[in-house]
């Protein structure tokens, strides 16, 4: 038997933990330079492909976004051979048409962390990562494509802001974000991952689902109705995964995520 390998990744966000959605599954333990993962990695076949699966949070939902070891988790894809990941996560809309339960593919993002490890060069050599387009616009096409067919309601393009956490935002920060920074779209989750992903030269995408209106409407958010409405849509997630899975090609030609540290490190 070989070494362990995968070509997609996947890291579960809220109301996804499980690799359930895939065949011939191994339970692997991944050492990283940084630390344990969120936890092991699952490693499983669909389509004649092979998907290595992180649950963001942990199977139990046990680890908080702003203590997510998020270096890990994507040291452990890239080290697996991982060249695509697909990240599900849970989001809250800033807009009254980007309704609950509707899927955003953002292309930008705003963030407004304050506390995370945000690079895999601490020191030695320095890199500054172009982030002027976050997002694999493969994937984007791809996820925009498979969207449409499954008639999904769904949103392409769109701007999320990431906020630290744990806590929700208040009434005032809430419509700060949708008034004056014109955002689409906000969580907890999407910084550093996408950016470690760049680093690793990984291609990456967010496949956002919207649980709630943020408090800007007047409504209180609170974490079970988030939950059921994940619940509630948890089938057309792993619905959209699957179809994207299916899609996706064997070689990288139509975007320069491969290269992204070309004339980046110094």
């Amino acid at each position: 038997m070989g070494p362990i390998s995968a070509e997609i990744g996947i890291i579960g966000g809220t109301g996804l933990y499980n690799a359930e959605i895939f065949s011939d599954v191994t339970e692997i333990k991944v050492h990283t330079p940084f630390g344990d993962t969120s936890d092991n990695v699952f490693i499983g076949k669909y389509f004649k492909k092979s998907v290595a699966f992180i649950p963001r949070h942990g199977k139990d939902h046990r680890i908080p976004p702003h203590r997510i070891n998020y270096r890990a988790n994507i040291w452990a894809l890239k080290s697996l051979g991982v060249t695509r990941i697909l990240a599900p996560s849970a989001v809250g809309s800033l807009k009254i048409d980007y309704k609950p339960g509707d899927m955003v593919i953002p292309d930008q993002f705003i963030d407004l962390t304050k506390r995370r490890d945000s690079t895999f060069y601490e020191g030695g050599k320095v890199c500054h990562i172009s982030m002027a387009q976050p997002f694999c616009p493969e994937l984007i096409n791809i996820a925009q494509c498979s969207l449409k067919d499954l008639s999904s309601e769904h949103h392409i393009n769109g701007t999320y802001i990431c906020i630290e956490g744990p806590r929700f935002s208040t009434k005032a920060e809430s419509k700060y974000y949708r008034d004056v920074i014109n955002a689409d779209i906000i969580g907890m989750t999407l910084i550093p991952e996408c950016v470690l992903a760049r680093e690793a030269e990984i291609c990456y995408v967010s496949l956002s689902t919207i649980t709630d209106y943020d408090v800007w409407t007047e409504q209180p958010v609170n974490s079970k109705d988030i939950i059921k409405t994940l619940k509630d849509n948890v089938s057309k997630t792993k619905e959209i995964i699957t179809d994207l899975i299916s899609r996706i090609p064997a070689e990288r030609k139509q975007c320069n995520c491969g290269h992204s540290l070309e004339n980046s490190v110094l």
